[in-house]
């Protein structure tokens, strides 16, 4: 199997992914999964389309991971990921698809409008 490569977004987050066969180590911009993510919650939300499949020991993933904060990039390598499993194999895509692995997250912040201190918010209003 040669190299496949994928990208996944959110918000402002880019995870490019290089995916090839091996032993199921993740690097993440030269650095292991464990010490880019040491939560272990983040660490799970990349690894859930891996697990899924049942594919976690069989593929070596290399992830240049740029852009937003941590919660948005662990997100943008799980569409990454998934998107890279299903041009390996494209009968995973319906089990990918039915966990939600496939959706770009379109939510994304909203731009800062002309005279309010937010993109929502109001300058407090006085009557007198």
């Amino acid at each position: 199997m040669e190299k496949i490569n994928a990208v996944g977004r959110r918000k402002a987050a880019v995870a490019r992914v290089f995916v090839t066969e091996g032993e199921g180590k993740i690097t993440i911009n030269k650095r292991s999964l464990e010490t880019y993510f040491p939560s272990s919650i983040l660490q799970f939300i990349v690894k859930q389309p891996l697990n899924k499949l049942e594919v976690a020991e069989k593929y070596d993933i290399n992830v240049n991971l740029n852009g937003g904060g941590y919660k948005g990039q662990a997100e943008a390598l799980r569409l990454a990921i998934a998107r890279a499993l299903v041009k390996i194999n494209a009968d995973d895509k319906a089990a990918l698809r039915a966990e939600g692995f496939m959706t770009r997250d379109p939510r994304a912040v909203e731009r800062k409008k002309p005279g309010r201190p937010k993109a929502r918010k109001r300058f407090q209003f006085s009557k007198r």
